[in-house]
């Protein structure tokens, strides 16, 4: 990939950030589970919460590579703030840009643009996660320019420190599928919105995770993002839209891990030399890197797929196809890597007192979310066959 002269300098920018403001407190968020509260006005004064913002709305005007380059950079550090970066453009900007209005971009984007608001997508149910058309959450009109919405969501990224929630919910008739479901942005402090409690995961530890749960909740019209039936093709776009950065994420963490088993490997003595000097080892260590390799290439080359543009339906459904070979190639790659991170640092590799268990733990929930990879799988089959 050839990244732009000014691309290349914002990854040096964001590679010092790291250094002095992420690497020092990785490893106590999540040990502690603690959201990194004191990083969000940071990363806002940098624009890294309002990346994919315009430049005409006040923001950067970051393309999906760039969002992708930040994404790799603090994966290799921290996944969990890693996410911190991007999570408004696929909850607040990417849809209203796509979707919504003139009236509520005007309306939200000037907050956004501040660098202080986080926000949440609310789509899956109990009942409903790779499943969309199962969902249940429904939205009823209610004749006095509001709808009423009642439901559960659960595993909701950012719930418990979100401002706005993308909300997805059905109006009209509930055996639907993929039809009748709509998009609202909902104030978090709205009356009859309760965030549940925060889930104790295997990984990802540091962002909160939480049910939503929505009772008998008014959001104005206004707040309806595109028509009454687009919720359905919404979903699709952003999760399409942000797959790439989950696989830049996967990328990064494998990167993470295998800088710090190279470095262990050259170290750590076993007979009289070095691990490193092993061929056995060496083999490991190579694989790892091609892995890698070609899991980045691969993301990067979706990312700038996206950046062109679409001339067609066509060509958006290829990309689509595309990102989810990114991401699924890439989280299935970081889930290897990572597991031989550990393996390669033997016993130490299962303490935490090393960081490479916690990259294993936070592989894993990639392989898992933005759809699963079995998901994909199907994804990618279907393109080819259709």
């Amino acid at each position: 990939m050839q990244f732009t002269e000014d691309q290349i300098a914002f990854r040096d920018t964001l590679k010092r950030f790291i250094d002095k403001e992420v690497a020092p407190i990785a490893n106590e968020v999540d040990r502690n589970d603690r959201f990194p509260a004191e990083l969000v006005p940071k990363f806002g004064d940098m624009g890294l919460l309002q990346l994919r913002l315009p430049e005409s709305y006040g923001g950067p005007g970051a393309n999906l590579t760039t969002v992708c380059i930040a994404a790799e950079e603090f994966a290799k550090v921290s996944e969990s703030i890693a996410l911190i970066s991007g999570q408004n453009g696929i909850a607040m900007i990417v849809p209203l840009m796509q979707f919504g209005n003139e009236e509520q971009r005007q309306r939200f984007f000037p907050e956004i643009a501040q660098g202080r608001t986080l926000t949440a997508v609310a789509i899956t149910e109990p009942q409903s996660g790779s499943d969309v058309g199962s969902m249940k959450t429904r939205a009823v009109r209610d004749g006095n320019g509001s709808y009423v919405l009642n439901g559960e969501k659960c595993f909701i990224t950012f719930a418990p420190v979100a401002d706005y929630i993308l909300v997805f919910a059905r109006i009209g008739d509930a055996s639907g599928g993929t039809r009748n479901i709509s998009a609202f942005i909902v104030d978090a402090k709205t009356p009859g919105v309760t965030i549940g409690k925060n889930e104790r995961k295997l990984g990802l530890n540091g962002i909160p995770n939480a049910p939503v749960y929505l009772e008998n909740v008014r959001v104005p019209v206004e707040n309806r993002v595109g028509q009454e039936d687009d919720g359905f093709k919404i979903s699709m776009r952003i999760l399409d839209m942000n797959r790439p950065t989950i696989g830049a994420v996967s990328v990064g963490l494998a990167q993470g891990a295998l800088d710090a088993a190279v470095a262990y490997a050259k170290e750590r003595r076993q007979f009289g030399k070095a691990i490193a000097e092993f061929q056995g080892l060496q083999f490991m260590l190579a694989d790892m890197a091609m892995q890698i390799e070609a899991a980045r290439s691969l993301v990067y080359d979706c990312a700038g797929i996206a950046d062109a543009g679409f001339e067609s339906d066509a060509a958006f459904r290829a990309f689509s196809a595309k990102a989810s070979m990114a991401k699924c190639f890439a989280s299935d790659m970081a889930m290897k890597v990572t597991t031989d991170a550990v393996q390669i640092f033997g016993g130490a590799g299962y303490m935490k007192d090393f960081p490479v268990e916690r990259f294993m733990r936070d592989a894993k929930i990639n392989q898992i979310f933005e759809g699963t990879n079995q998901i994909h799988r199907l994804i990618v089959a279907r393109h080819l066959l259709s």
